[in-house]
């Protein structure tokens, strides 16, 4: 009996946004769970300057922090293409006007972060290619990745939020100082200025007091013009929830994980997500009541249905001192590094990161698709 035909997966990494060194590493994690026996694993690496280049997967697998230094898509590897074919979709080398090294693409694993991934952007080439794709879909990854737009789905759906202001590109133009005191108006300090559109930290400032305010939405909008400001939740535990959706069944949440910051003022910002020696610890499980893990599992699944997620996401609370729970942010493409919150999380439920794989997989391959004639 001949062995069954292996899936032909292409993991497409890098990306032109900010967090392009955050999602090699998330490559590196996820080349090194694939089963060789049921894939066959094709690179795609786009890197800085948005050209998409063929990788081999021993390539990917080396992908590591070195001396401080994230790892790049380099220039020097061959241009790819993915092409819509009478037989469905093929990845090739891009030789001048020839294509080359054709193979045919089953599903794809988009593992970008920010900008032209995960705000749908991605997802919609491969909607429109007709390719199936691990993760959620255009919309759901649009208004997750919008802090601004996600709040409001949240809010409908009745899920207990931070208070917040949000501030356009335009009303900064037009009345800065009216900003200012909208935020000041509504929220107490210390406060959270964010890109509305960004992620792993990137261009966020915690701000004690009035005087530091517009200086943190100007960083903030060099990595977005929209900011939001966020109230800042004083004393509270910073717990995280995975939600993982399968074909046929309710999601499903993982027990929770907790961040710990070893400075008193400090907070998770890129460096302590990425970089070993920062002074953070990641506890999984976190250490809670068993009525609050059940009231973090019941929160994240309601903000997993409140956008119409599929596959995956990480869902980001504060557990306040009396035990309520309100929510941070909800994450559609969470890192899986090897210091990443959700696959930890799925570990420590019982789901081995390679099991965790082949269901994230085996969900994109039965999510619908173009028909290609």
């Amino acid at each position: 009996m001949s062995a069954p035909e292996r899936i032909q997966i292409a993991v497409v990494f890098g990306g032109q946004s900010s967090e392009h060194q955050v999602s090699c590493l998330t490559a590196a994690g996820v080349l090194g769970a694939f089963d060789p026996s049921r894939y066959e694993v094709h690179g795609v690496g786009i890197d800085q300057q948005g050209v998409w280049r063929r990788y081999e997967a021993d390539e990917i697998k080396a992908f590591r922090v070195e001396d401080g230094r994230l790892p790049s898509v380099s220039g020097d590897h061959p241009r790819a293409i993915m092409v819509r074919d009478l037989d469905g979709v093929r990845l090739a080398t891009l030789e001048g006007d020839r294509m080359t090294e054709s193979v045919r693409i089953d599903v794809a694993f988009p593992v970008m972060h920010g900008a032209y991934c995960e705000d749908g952007c991605i997802q919609g080439h491969f909607e429109i290619l007709g390719l199936r794709y691990v993760g959620c879909g255009v919309a759901s990854s649009a208004n997750g990745m919008d802090k601004a737009f996600m709040r409001t789905c949240f809010e409908q759906a009745g899920v207990p939020l931070v208070p917040w202001v949000t501030i356009t590109p335009g009303q900064w133009r037009d009345d800065r100082q009216g900003c200012l005191d909208r935020v000041n108006d509504a929220l107490r300090y210390p406060v959270y200025v964010k890109p509305a559109r960004g992620g792993s930290s990137v261009g966020i400032s915690r701000v004690t007091d009035p005087a530091g305010l517009a200086e943190a939405i100007e960083v903030a909008r060099s990595a977005d013009p929209k900011v939001i400001v966020e109230q800042g939740v004083t004393g509270a535990r910073e717990i995280e929830c995975g939600v993982l959706g399968v074909t046929g069944a309710a999601p499903r949440a993982s027990r929770p994980g907790e961040i710990v910051m070893h400075t008193a003022d400090g907070f998770y910002d890129f460096d302590a997500k990425y970089l070993p020696e920062e002074q953070v610890e990641l506890q999984v499980p976190a250490d809670l009541p068993p009525e609050v893990t059940e009231r973090v599992q019941a929160i994240a699944v309601a903000c997993y249905e409140a956008l119409d997620c599929e596959g995956l996401a990480r869902v980001d609370v504060f557990v306040q001192p009396d035990g309520r729970v309100v929510v941070n942010e909800i994450n559609t493409m969470p890192g899986f590094t090897p210091y990443s919150m959700y696959p930890s999380m799925w570990r420590a439920t019982g789901i081995e990161y390679p099991d965790l794989v082949d269901a994230l997989v085996d969900q994109a391959l039965t999510r619908p698709a173009t028909v290609l004639r």
